[in-house]
């Protein structure tokens, strides 16, 4: 609900048409599919005694949900680097991030999400299943769907750890290497005001980023030696609902902008409703 305000209020009010808001609309709306994709089953699972899905079912469910996270990685770096621009090069901002930049790099992410989600779910489902097929888990991800398999999997675990560390890391380095450059920009500002102002501005997306990259990093990246059933469940609740309904709320808190565009729609709405 909450992304879908966020989603509805950048599309249609003017003031929010920026190279910032464009990423958080285009994070909203993966954040609406991800939550989509799992959501749904996840309460008819909980409320129905039929707790079944079918094998192209789950491999669909799987697809969609590396492909969302997976570009989601991907976005968020692309975001840093709009932060990047917007605080160490101001005067050029409108310049580099136009239009067709924003729109490369949010099809560069999805491009990069689709790829990597084909590849490892045409691995997973190459893996012969025998025995029960029960999925301990609240979906279909890797971790569980693994355990089913009745042959040796070590070699497709490391590779799948091994993409997993390039699909997190990757982006990862570049969010951390681009803050370092706006830490160091913003320490060099001469008014107070200005330092306050530019930390505002990265403060929303540094908690997103914590919170996503921390959660899957937990999952996708713990020692097979301390996995836990109940602890991976926990994290994928989550990385999986909870992250993409605190996103709005983290982004809209202390916004005046949102706050604002919110307040326009309202009262336009209230005008139609008093003077139709």
């Amino acid at each position: 609900m909450g992304n879908m305000l966020i989603f509805i209020l950048i599309l249609v009010d003017p003031s929010l048409h920026t190279p910032m808001y464009f990423f958080l609309k285009v994070l909203s709306f993966l954040d609406i599919c991800y939550s989509s994709v799992t959501l749904p089953k996840m309460l008819v699972n909980f409320l129905s005694e039929d707790k079944k899905i079918s094998y192209s079912g789950c491999a669909a469910q799987m697809f969609f949900l590396l492909f969302l996270g997976a570009s989601e990685c991907f976005l968020l770096a692309a975001m840093a680097y709009d932060r990047y621009v917007a605080i160490c090069i101001p005067l050029m901002y409108m310049t580099i991030m136009n239009e067709k930049v924003c729109l490369s790099l949010t099809v560069l992410s999805w491009f990069f999400g689709n790829l990597v989600s084909l590849i490892q779910t045409v691995w997973v489902f190459a893996l012969p299943f025998c025995g029960s097929n029960q999925i301990n888990y609240f979906f279909c991800d890797i971790p569980p769907l693994i355990k089913l398999s009745c042959t040796d999997t070590s070699s497709y675990e490391m590779q799948a750890f091994t993409t997993t560390i390039l699909v997190i890391l990757t982006p990862f380095s570049f969010i951390v290497v681009s803050y370092l450059l706006i830490i160091y920009n913003i320490l060099k500002m001469t008014t107070v005001e200005g330092r306050q102002k530019a930390f505002s501005t990265c403060s929303s997306h540094l908690l997103v980023v914590t919170l996503y990259y921390g959660s899957g990093s937990l999952i996708y990246l713990k020692p097979k030696s301390i996995h836990s059933k109940d602890s991976n469940k926990v994290l994928a609740l989550m990385y999986t609902v909870i992250t993409p309904m605190l996103n709005p709320i983290i982004y809209s808190l202390r916004n005046k902008e949102i706050s604002g565009a919110m307040k326009r729609m309202v009262n336009k709405a209230m005008k139609r409703k008093i003077f139709p």
